[in-house]
């Protein structure tokens, strides 16, 4: 694997991953899509992208990888619990589905070596996405900024939701951010980037997607202090920043956080906490404990549980609360053992990313944008191949073979006679 070259497929394949997780629910769009439609796109984008994998990769080359190693085990999990058909052939097929993305995942490891070749490819596929939401936007303010959603942005093109859209643009400013500190991109190219994507986190205003930004922007920054000049400016500057802030835009700020919720309603996270309750109160077996209900919509009861660990829980029980810990444990305890650089800060920054929104957001038990982050993540933390030893590196202070001089055969005649 040493020296391969990364092929542009490769750069493909993860936007097809990407287009995969979109995901088939979402707002009413201008053009009204059939759901069925949509999944179609969905799925097919996940088959090409397996398709494509195996075709650059026909060796079947692929590097030892804990994070596509707890997620295998995980589908196993889910397939245990699916088996039953609690919760319908649905199951099934979204086992199938996480089956495709975790190959995926393999096949793609060869060409992980902790270089930022696939932030890129992050950054510019979803960079297109939230151009989609721009574009609707701009054609439809009203179907972009319903009242069904409290006047919050929603992709009016492609169905997606504010807290969607949220993610997508906190997470690309982040690894944008990163890389500009890390002088890895220039200031136009960057600005092109996070000043349109500030502005459409601000419409949505996704609570959770923000304080992951701020939160995980801090803990990536703050490991790049010790090491980068860039890094300690831009910390100081953030500093100065945000406190001019929060005193002279207080009021505008808490508004913006609020949206209009009464303190009750923030308080009982605009209603999850009920859902949580419900669920954590549900009686079960054994083996629904252990092993949940199986793959299903991540909803309890006809409302979304919103939530990681009890997403997982309702779905694949303890073994699969566990097993997700475990990723976020192991990814998170590299990144620390690494000693600091850009791609660290990067991965610092996707692992506490995913961490803080799990509390509000489903994804991290199935095929999702949270394990598509992580998976990025454990790409910049895998270690680079070593190169392929010559001989000369194996044996160094070995005296080097003269060539023997090929004799004439006319010569060798003189010499006999």
């Amino acid at each position: 694997m040493a020296g391969d070259r990364t092929p542009k497929t490769v750069g493909t394949v993860w936007g097809l991953l990407v287009l995969n997780t979109l995901g088939s629910a979402g707002a009413k769009t201008i053009v009204p899509l059939p759901r069925s439609l949509i999944q179609m796109v969905t799925m097919g984008a996940l088959v090409a992208a397996f398709t494509l994998a195996l075709t650059v990769n026909l060796k079947l080359r692929i590097r030892a990888s804990a994070y596509v190693s707890l997620l295998t085990l995980l589908l196993v999990t889910s397939v245990i619990s699916s088996a039953n058909l609690e919760s319908g052939f649905g199951a099934l097929f979204r086992c199938a589905r996480l089956a495709l993305f975790v190959g995926t995942l393999w096949l793609l490891s060869r060409w992980w070596d902790g270089s930022t070749t696939f932030v890129r490819h992050h950054i510019r596929m979803y960079f297109a996405v939230l151009g989609l939401v721009a574009a609707g936007l701009i054609i439809s303010p009203g179907a972009a900024l319903p009242d069904l959603y409290g006047g919050r942005l929603v992709g009016a093109l492609w169905p997606l939701t504010p807290p969607q859209i949220g993610q997508y643009a906190a997470v690309i400013i982040g690894l944008t951010v990163l890389l500009l500190l890390g002088r890895r991109t220039d200031r136009k190219g960057a600005a092109v980037v996070i000043v349109p994507s500030l502005v459409l986190l601000a419409l949505t205003h996704t609570r959770t997607a923000t304080l992951g930004l701020v939160i995980g922007l801090t803990l990536a920054i703050g490991s790049l202090i010790l090491t980068s000049a860039a890094a300690r400016r831009f910390f100081t500057w953030a500093v100065v920043c945000a406190t001019v802030a929060a005193v002279g835009f207080a009021s505008v700020l808490q508004a913006w956080f609020l949206r209009g919720q009464s303190k009750e309603n923030f308080s009982s996270l605009t209603g999850r906490a009920k859902v949580w309750d419900a669920l954590l109160a549900e009686p079960r077996s054994t083996g629904e404990t252990l092993f949940g209900m199986g793959l299903g919509d991540k909803s309890f009861g006809g409302l979304p549980i919103d939530n990681s660990w009890l997403a997982v829980y309702q779905e694949q029980g303890l073994i699969g609360v566990c097993l997700v810990a475990a990723v976020i444990i192991v990814l998170g305890g590299i990144a620390l053992l690494r000693p600091p650089s850009l791609e660290r800060a990067c991965a610092i920054f996707l692992i506490s990313y995913c961490a803080l929104a799990s509390y509000t957001e489903a994804g991290l038990g199935d095929a999702s944008p949270y394990l598509l982050h992580l998976a990025l993540a454990a790409s910049l933390l895998a270690a680079p191949a070593a190169a392929a030893a010559t001989p000369a590196t194996d044996a160094p202070d070995a005296t080097p073979e003269i060539p023997r001089r090929r004799v004439p055969q006319w010569a060798r005649r003189t010499e006999v006679s």
